[in-house]
């Protein structure tokens, strides 16, 4: 029934799948940038566990990879947003 709605709503403007595919977009982004760097936190907790003397070289790198994912992510964000706005 819902899907149903989305699709009247997309048909009565040319442009509704394209912006609501945009937003799934953004929200898929957003998510994935979500999980990586959670999956990064915890294997860093997990490697400082292990060796507390490697724990600078963990920290550093671990803060490098999430500032890349989240560089991605908001790249996939306004990738989404100006295929909304275009139309």
């Amino acid at each position: 029934m819902l899907f149903q709605l989305l699709l009247q709503a997309a048909e009565q403007s040319g442009a509704g799948l394209a912006v609501m595919g945009a937003g799934i977009g953004a929200g898929l982004a957003a998510i994935g940038a979500g999980m990586g760097i959670g999956r990064i936190g915890g294997s860093a907790m997990e490697g400082i566990a292990r060796q507390p003397e490697a724990a600078g070289r963990i920290q550093t790198a671990m803060l490098i990879i999430a500032a890349l994912i989240e560089a991605v992510a908001l790249f996939a964000a306004v990738i989404c947003l100006l295929i909304s706005f275009k139309l």
